[in-house]
């Protein structure tokens, strides 16, 4: 009688790294969500205010860079699609699209992401040159505050891409744990980019 050979079925346990960095995400939710709170509060208290200085806003300009912004979030998905075939780096011309790397998306990503905050920082020179700055009202400060931190997190998200786009160059053999990186700031680009969507639906569509 032949004796049959059972192997045990292999175990896929989830990156620690990835772990990490969505419940750090989910703290992230509970601090805009107190912005967005803070923001609701202030409007109950001061809607004369709002409704005055609501109509300053560029609504155009916001939703072209809302726009830019989500197509951001795209090409850094394409990044990671290739991250997982772990291609680093194009395998074709510059413009063949179908074949580019990591590397490239990433920094398509980038400049799409540091257009979003060149069109933040036009908009607050607009603003304060109609009077709304940070210390002006109480919609000035919620505006300010609730914009700028958004801000400073696609800030973050920039240089995140810059290091794994450096790290990919650094690397003598692009693997599971570049491609892994590449992972882990996919989806804080994509929080910052839901969260974005949220602000602009709140400050610029309801008002």
């Amino acid at each position: 009688m032949s004796s049959a050979t059972f192997s045990s079925p292999s175990i896929n346990r989830p990156s620690a790294t990835s772990v990490g960095t969505i419940v750090w995400l989910g703290s992230e939710v509970m601090f805009f969500a107190a912005l967005f709170a803070m923001y609701f509060s202030l409007k109950v208290n001061s809607p004369a205010i709002w409704a005055s200085d609501t109509a300053k806003l560029n609504v155009p300009m916001a939703l072209t860079n809302t726009l830019i912004l989500v197509a951001s979030s795209f090409t850094a998905q394409f990044g990671v699609f290739a991250a997982e075939r772990l291609q680093p780096r194009r395998t074709g011309n510059f413009l063949q699209f179908s074949k580019w790397g990591m590397v490239e998306w990433f920094m398509l990503s980038y400049v799409l992401g540091a257009m979003f905050v060149s069109g933040q920082v036009w908009e607050y020179a607009q603003l304060c040159s109609e009077g709304i700055f940070f210390s002006a009202n109480s919609y000035s400060s919620a505006f300010f505050i609730t914009t700028g931190f958004h801000a400073l997190h696609v800030t973050g998200g920039l240089i995140a891409f810059l290091m794994v786009i450096g790290r990919t160059y650094a690397a003598k053999k692009f693997g599971h744990y570049e491609a892994t990186s590449a992972i882990v700031v996919s989806y804080y680009w994509h929080f910052v980019d839901v969260v974005w969507i949220g602000l602009f639906l709140i400050i610029y569509v309801l008002k």
